[in-house]
């Protein structure tokens, strides 16, 4: 029975070869962002207003213009074909079934057209890493808006890869040559290991245009996120030239970033720390959501991500002024363990948290829920 984050998690780890595991759970260095992110949300407390109407509840929020079911999506995560053969559309169809957003990394291994394909109506958006060689961007964007993707969201907090020693630890990189140990690790998950088999090793089949793997080097550059270092705050007059629709960044945590948004014609931002894949020294997410957005004073929609494991911990950003969240490792834990059906019953747990928070909150929609709702733990508690 899965009822929590803590269940996801150790279903994904009995399923999954140790080096595919800790690639998906591990973070930077010595991956204190990780586990601050976490803290930053337990400080956080709920504070209930009573006698409210919450015989009807409504949870529906409106983004650019699309219905989301509830205010949270599915974050980008790379290699999930590795998780399971079709990973990526695994979870772009749970999402849809409930009504929510996915969002598509670059570095999926099934091809955008695809995973936009299996979303019906539901919202789409494409998260971008600009590689050494732009045209590979310029290829996806075009093509994205050629299927449809609802939004462009620029990835900006990945100048390098961060330092992520679990992976180092494990022989982790392109081209993959696994060593005895691996290898027995493998034998020892045979679930996991028939179906890469039978379905044969992912790849980043986004890189080329015509859905072919691409060079070994891109291939190992987008694995170690070999970025174009170059990018700055003029680049997005390029960007905006490829796309006219919804235009985000993602991986703010400066308030001064979130001004030079508004200067420069952004359209949201999502403010992350990779879910302290990154830069282990940075704040959590939550902590530095407040002063991104007093930066845009309302001018802009606000997202968060990194961290969130509850409902609850979802409602909390809301109250703090956040438009949604985006979840990342719950979602794919779930699907590691039991497909679309374990994605999906991820995603159904945080909207049974999320109503169940609401009800007992005193606020009976998304707009109910206001800054009062939350308050800072005493630190000499």
């Amino acid at each position: 029975m899965l009822l929590n984050f803590a269940d996801l998690r150790a279903s994904a780890r009995r399923r999954l070869p140790r080096f595919v595991f800790d690639y998906l759970d591990g973070a930077a260095e010595d991956e204190r962002c990780l586990h601050r992110n976490a803290a930053a949300l337990e400080r956080l407390h709920l504070q209930p207003t009573c006698l409210r109407d919450t015989a009807e509840v409504d949870t529906a929020v409106e983004v650019f213009g699309a219905r989301w079911a509830a205010p949270f999506g599915v974050a980008p995560i790379g290699l999930c074909g590795l998780v399971r053969p079709g990973g990526d559309l695994l979870m772009a169809r749970a999402a849809a079934a409930a009504g929510l957003p996915y969002m598509l990394s670059t570095a999926s291994n099934a091809r955008l057209e695809a995973v936009r394909e299996v979303a019906g109506a539901a919202p789409q958006w494409l998260q971008l890493y600009v590689m050494g060689e732009r045209g590979i961007a310029e290829q996806m964007v075009r093509r994205a808006r050629q299927a449809g993707f609802g939004a462009l969201v620029l990835t900006v907090d990945v100048a390098v890869s961060g330092m992520r020693e679990r992976d180092v630890r494990n022989g982790f990189a392109l081209p993959f040559r696994p060593g005895p140990a691996m290898l027995l690790d493998m034998l020892l998950h045979p679930g996991w290991a028939f179906s890469m088999l039978r379905h044969g090793a992912p790849n980043f089949v986004n890189l080329t245009e015509d859905g072919t793997a691409g060079s070994a080097a891109s291939q190992a550059a987008m694995l170690a996120r070999t970025m174009d270092r170059r990018l700055g705050w003029e680049s997005l007059t390029w960007l905006r030239r490829l796309w006219a629709g919804p235009l985000l960044l993602k991986g703010v945590l400066h308030p001064e970033d979130g001004r030079r948004a508004l200067k420069h014609g952004i359209d949201g931002l999502i403010v992350s720390n990779h879910g302290g894949r990154q830069l282990d020294a940075v704040p959590a997410s939550v902590s530095a959501l407040p002063a991104v957005l007093d930066a845009v004073d309302g001018r802009i929609p606000v997202f968060v991500d990194s961290g969130f494991r509850r409902g609850s911990d979802v409602v909390k950003a809301l109250a703090l002024g956040a438009k949604g969240v985006f979840v990342g490792r719950p979602v794919v834990f779930g699907m590691a363990a039991h497909g679309e059906a374990g994605a999906r019953g991820a995603l159904d747990l945080f909207a049974t948290e999320l109503q169940r928070t609401m009800i007992l909150l005193g606020a009976p929609r998304i707009a109910d829920i206001e800054r009062g709702h939350v308050v800072r733990a005493d630190p000499h508690a």
